[in-house]
């Protein structure tokens, strides 16, 4: 594996794999909390009219050539970054190398591309509207980082985006897709060295002006208790708290009581306590949002209106337990074990293994394997694993729910 920095200082890193396809991409510290004041939704409006036209290609051209060759040509938007990237059959990585910089280079929203985009990211809108599963997230977000530029949602609201223009694309593109804010990723079957020098080749002369970040860290907040009344059959609540920040050594005992807790595996305990035991929910699970300046740790279930108190007590009652009572050696050992078996298996996933490599580097400044991890939380002790539940239940969690 190679990890270089470029003249220009954009970073990259490429890794030589055994598999038929190749995995390239562009990694971009610019997310929605990056928008600017009035134009809530413009990262994520970029992402989409990104592929809508360059100097040298249309829109057809641009989504044909890698379709063309069977691959695929995408990207997301987070809060914090968005990621362009293509998946390909190998042997194609200097056509994927060399549209990537054309798009972040030469965009030009065309104005007929883009009216019919916004139409597309508006129905985007309503379709998470329509879901409460979805808009509950977004909601409480709004709610814990309420006079922040992290409290709107992603994609904006079907006001900003109708008042969002191509020059403001183009804009963002200009402040935000700076070189010390890119890291290039390309995990293919060649050789290192000819893909590192075609990354460079494309992406070297880049020298878009660097700005300062505006990014303020969100005040915390008091907690919050709300019921919003939508006319739905099903109560749909996630409770949370405010954590710390990405690179905080207390991550790894976090991500391992998380696991615990409600973690994907049908064993987590609020699944067992409230689904397997009690038959009070379909889904239930917690998640963790760890970003450059802050966090949080949400946990959703969705129930009746009715079974909404019972489960919150439940759920207390399991943060408490994990917070005064040290699990016992073989109970700390078997969870240890599967979070980190989980962590195996998700590593035999090639595209999000790629995708990691460069945002690892995006925000650490060096690569954090599978194997890195893992060693991390084989490191937790019983005791991380009590602190980091009694620092959970020592606070008063938010909570809001839509029914």
């Amino acid at each position: 594996m190679i990890i270089t920095t470029f003249s220009n200082g954009i970073r990259a890193v490429v890794r030589h794999s055994d598999s038929p396809v190749s995995y390239i991409g562009a990694a971009i510290a610019a997310g929605s909390r990056d928008d600017g004041e009035g134009r809530d939704g413009l990262a994520h409006f970029v992402e989409h009219t990104l592929f809508k036209g360059t100097r040298h290609r249309s829109s057809w051209h641009i989504s044909n050539r890698m379709e063309s060759i069977g691959g695929e040509l995408n990207a997301y938007t987070t809060k914090e970054e968005t990621l362009i990237y293509t998946n390909a059959p190998a042997g194609y990585a200097p056509r994927a190398i060399e549209l990537i910089a054309d798009l972040i280079k030469n965009a030009t929203f065309p104005t007929a591309e883009i009216e019919r985009e916004r139409d597309v990211i508006i129905e985007e809108i309503h379709s998470y509207a329509d879901s409460p599963a979805d808009a509950v997230y977004d909601e409480f977000d709004e709610l814990l980082y309420a006079g922040s530029a992290l409290s709107h949602n992603i994609l904006g609201s079907e006001k900003s985006v109708k008042a969002l223009t191509g020059g403001n694309g183009r804009a963002f593109i200009d402040s935000r897709y700076t070189p010390a804010n890119i890291v290039l990723y390309c995990v293919d079957p060649g050789n290192e060295q000819r893909n590192l020098r075609l990354l460079e080749r494309h992406f070297g002369d880049l020298s878009f002006s660097e700005n300062e970040s505006c990014r303020v860290t969100p005040a915390e907040l008091p907690a919050f208790r709300e019921t919003r009344d939508r006319g739905h059959q099903q109560a749909n609540t996630i409770i949370g708290t405010r954590l710390f920040a990405r690179n905080d050594p207390r991550r790894y005992a976090l991500f391992l009581l998380n696991n615990i807790l409600g973690g994907p595996c049908m064993n987590s305990r609020l699944n067992r306590e409230l689904r397997e035991k009690r038959g009070l929910v379909y889904t239930v699970d917690s998640a963790l949002t760890l970003m450059s300046d802050c966090g949080s740790m949400l946990i959703y279930f969705g129930s009746q209106p009715d079974k909404v108190e019972k489960c919150l007590r439940i759920i207390s009652d399991e943060i408490s337990r994990l917070a005064s009572d040290r699990l016992s050696p073989r109970a700390f050992d078997a969870a240890r074990d599967q979070y980190c078996g989980q962590l195996t298996v998700s590593g035999d996933h090639r595209e999000n293994c790629a995708m990691a490599l460069a945002k690892s580097l995006l925000y650490f400044g060096e690569v954090h394997d599978i194997a890195h991890t893992a060693e991390q939380i084989r490191a937790v002790t019983p005791d991380d694993l009590r602190d980091m539940a009694a620092l959970i239940a020592s606070k008063e969690l938010s909570r809001l729910t839509l029914t």
